[in-house]
């Protein structure tokens, strides 16, 4: 199924890293969730993956219906569900990823300062902006230099 690069984006960080298991889980749940969402009874052309164990990532093209409040409920109720089976936190929006070598890490922000004090996180390090709008800017604008991200308007004093 071809997505518009225009498709809306919605991406939940999970706060560990989540097994094979759990991700095989999860999309299986995703997929059931996917091709069952509707906005005004209309089905949305729609899909969700799981990237590095630790993002969620819906995705929705509106070419064919677009996300409603409702449907976007619908979203945010789901992955409520998620949260309490798998005993993750998907909303909490300072719990910040960045890239480690390979490795995807998160931290709550005060561990994500002490990192950046102590030096392990600078201005070229990767992080992850979980803001992103669309496919577009999930491809180009998602995986950034801490420099190039909204992260820096947090601790541009510590980085200099």
């Amino acid at each position: 199924m071809q997505f518009s690069e225009n498709s809306r984006v919605w991406i939940y960080q999970s706060d560990k890293k989540l097994a094979d298991a759990e991700v095989e889980d999860i999309q299986q749940y995703l997929n059931q969730f996917t091709t069952q969402w509707t906005a005004h009874n209309n089905q949305l052309k729609a899909k969700g993956e799981i990237r590095y164990n630790r993002f969620i990532v819906l995705i929705v093209d509106e070419s064919q219906a677009g996300a409603s409040g409702c449907s976007i409920d619908k979203s945010v109720h789901f992955m409520k569900q998620l949260e309490q089976q798998f005993n993750i936190n998907l909303f909490d929006r300072f719990n910040l990823a960045y890239r480690e070598g390979e490795e995807i890490l998160s931290l709550p922000r005060h561990g994500f300062e002490e990192k950046i004090k102590e030096g392990k996180i600078n201005k070229d390090s990767i992080v992850f902006n979980n803001l992103v709008q669309n496919l577009t800017e999930l491809n180009t604008k998602w995986e950034v230099p801490f420099k190039d991200s909204w992260h820096i308007q947090l601790f541009r004093d510590l980085v200099g």
